[in-house]
């Protein structure tokens, strides 16, 4: 459904797939497309005593990492600059870490004056994807198009507003929306096995 909404695309075209779950689907569209398939590593910035409570993210691309703080929940909570730069250090070695292990030697996909598609499963905050826009854009790409087959109505007012963000494309926009995991008949997680498949084209 998603490949259909993204068929008019321009080229040439990239595709950028969050891990885990986001790389199925742009393994998907980039078939549609015939362009070429490759993830941004994304790593939540978990709150310390409630790591599902995301403060930030970070994103890495091609040796740089770009980072999003959430000030809307950095202002209700008190963390010092110390605890946050702690789990920074952390995530970035994760995120690092993954990245080297699904995409192995081969460099990644150059970015630079190409339109760039990026993708996940679908958006809850939006805060991953933020940070994973703002990673792309740091390569100049021609134009940053993010597409997901399901996401809040508020969440994608608040992407299509950011600057770096040329479209968005949404397949399905629930009235009430309580997770992304509701737009799916099979939520199974993709593994890290199925991620290295796809990226080498199996």
């Amino acid at each position: 459904m998603l490949g259909a909404c993204l068929a008019d695309i321009e080229r040439p075209a990239v595709v950028l797939g969050l891990p885990r779950g986001g790389v199925p689907v742009a393994a998907r569209v980039a078939q549609a497309l015939k362009a070429p398939l490759d993830v941004i590593v994304v790593g939540k910035l978990g709150l310390p005593g409630q790591p599902e409570l995301a403060m930030g993210a970070v994103a890495g691309v091609r040796g740089g990492v770009e980072t999003i703080r959430n000030e809307a929940v950095l202002a209700q909570v008190a963390i010092t600059e110390e605890d946050f730069a702690r789990v920074h250090r952390r995530v970035v070695t994760e995120v690092q870490a993954r990245e080297a292990s699904y995409r192995g030697a081969r460099e990644m996909e150059p970015l630079q004056e190409r339109v760039v598609l990026v993708i996940d499963d679908g958006l809850a905050t939006g805060s991953t994807m933020r940070a994973a826009v703002a990673a792309v854009a740091r390569q100049q790409p021609a134009r940053i198009v993010v597409a997901v087959p399901v996401a809040p109505r508020d969440t994608c007012v608040a992407l299509r507003a950011a600057s770096a963000v040329d479209e968005l494309v949404c397949a399905w926009i629930p009235q009430r929306f309580l997770a992304v995991g509701d737009a799916y008949l099979d939520f199974t997680a993709t593994s890290d096995e199925q991620v290295r498949g796809l990226l080498a084209g199996g």
